[in-house]
């Protein structure tokens, strides 16, 4: 009979049982991951709870308390302040999520990931709330498309077009039914592209103007030298035919 011995069996005796446990645990906290067994993992759920809700009571005595369990100072103090800074405050609970990858290969163990749940909680209210809000819109989108047309006809009249169905009118009520519909977010990030695109082209101008002068003060400068150099040929000439006339006399 297994009196007093509420658990898992997991093939060790109980020393062996809790230092493992206890390994498992620190583990989880120092990597945010593991990878294990699932009945080891189910087994250690209930000493991860313990250990953060010590770490969301902040005192003295739960600090205490969690040292001696997980006999680590420096894991210990970066749990509380890990917990202090805001982590797990909105969640009651569910700290720990496992995901199943299948059997290991050799004895056909069930491996799992453990993880912790860092991520914030949404109460139940508010996405209740936000579900409903959903589906009013999704049933009120006819009633939008039937206002469709009348509000195309509002903005050709307002862009001055007369004639109906033309190639003109259909791509500027379009355009402009597009800017109706952005948010002031998407307004401005348009408007931003925008600008870049011109400093963009203003950029390759700049950039064609400077190569053009660079090329036309290189041509010049080509032109100096040619001409520099055709007057040092001239004086050299002129110099050897005086010598010449000199030797002549």
């Amino acid at each position: 009979m297994r009196h007093n011995k509420k658990g898992r069996k997991l093939g060790t005796d109980y020393s062996h049982t809790k230092a493992m446990k206890r390994s498992l645990v620190s583990a989880l906290f120092l990597n945010d991951r593991i990878k294990t067994v699932e009945s080891r993992a189910k087994e250690i759920r209930p000493q991860v709870d313990k250990v953060i809700t010590w770490a969301k009571r902040g005192d003295l005595h739960s600090r205490r308390l969690a040292i001696a369990y997980l006999n680590d100072k420096e894991l210990v103090r970066e749990i509380f302040e890990k917990v202090a800074q805001g982590m797990f405050q909105d969640r009651p609970g569910g700290y720990t999520r496992i995901m199943k990858l299948g059997p290991r290969k050799g004895d056909n163990a069930p491996m799992v990931i453990m993880e912790l749940v860092t991520e914030p909680c949404v109460p139940k209210a508010e996405r209740k709330a936000a579900a409903e809000k959903k589906a009013a819109a999704k049933k009120a989108a006819p009633k939008k498309v039937a206002k469709k047309a009348d509000k195309s006809e509002e903005l050709a009249e307002d862009l001055g077009f007369e004639a109906d169905g033309t190639v003109e009118q259909l791509e500027a009520v379009d355009a402009a039914e597009a800017v109706a519909e952005m948010t002031d977010a998407e307004k401005v990030e348009a408007v931003e592209e925008k600008k870049a695109e011109e400093a963009e082209a203003f950029r390759e101008t700049e950039e064609i103007a400077g190569d053009s002068a660079e090329a036309a003060k290189e041509e010049a400068e080509k032109a100096e030298a040619e001409a520099a150099k055709e007057a040092e040929t001239s004086e050299v000439e002129k110099a050897e035919e005086e010598k010449a006339d000199v030797k002549s006399e």
